[in-house]
């Protein structure tokens, strides 16, 4: 094994295989359990070498989406397998998605519990200890941490990614079964010829 096979790979290499192993999918070279085998197995691989060996028995067709594992072809030149280019993910709004995903129930919830606390001053007729403050000031506080944590260690992203190999894993499965479906309807449609 040379020194490249023992090296670390990066989410950009697993997100490289989990794409060719999609195209596998959709040329029909991978059945729809095989596929969801190694794609856990691609998302769970440490080494450059796991993750090839999860590609040795496809053949090297570069994917219409220019995955960087599959070889140049022998015109061209050769691009090194696994390079760590970045997921193809819409980078528009995710951001804001990520801390209104983090910060919208905060946001609720201390909105209700300051509205009860203005009522019940309200009807006591005079303003109540704001209590309020004891739930919007750690959690708050913890939400802060949160939230900088999450922007300097990319969590967005992160977060983006992962949405979008769940909505590809349910779309590549939804497929399979249009598939499969339409062939045993043309099964059925065929009539069986006399033995």
């Amino acid at each position: 094994m040379d020194g490249r096979d023992g090296m670390r790979a990066a989410d950009a290499d697993r997100a490289a295989v989990a794409d060719r192993l999609l195209v596998a999918l959709n040329e029909g070279r991978l059945d729809l359990h095989e596929y969801d085998e190694r794609l856990q197995r691609a998302y769970a691989a440490r080494t450059y070498a796991e993750l090839e060996a999860l590609l040795t028995d496809l053949p090297p067709v570069t994917p219409s989406q220019s995955s960087v594992l599959a070889p140049a072809s022998a015109g061209g030149p050769a691009v090194s397998p696994l390079a760590g280019q970045p997921d193809q993910v819409p980078t528009n709004g995710v951001t804001a998605r990520w801390l209104g995903e983090v910060w919208l129930p905060y946001l609720r919830v201390i909105a209700l519990v300051v509205t009860i606390w203005a009522v019940t001053s309200l009807f006591s007729q005079q303003l109540l200890y704001f209590w309020p403050g004891w739930v919007a000031g750690p959690w708050g506080a913890v939400l802060v941490v949160r939230t900088v944590a999450g922007l300097t260690g990319g969590e967005p992203r992160r977060q983006a990614i992962e949405r979008a190999r769940r909505r590809e894993r349910k779309r590549a499965k939804r497929e399979r079964r249009r598939e499969l479906r339409s062939g045993e309807s043309d099964e059925r449609d065929d009539p069986q010829p006399a033995g």
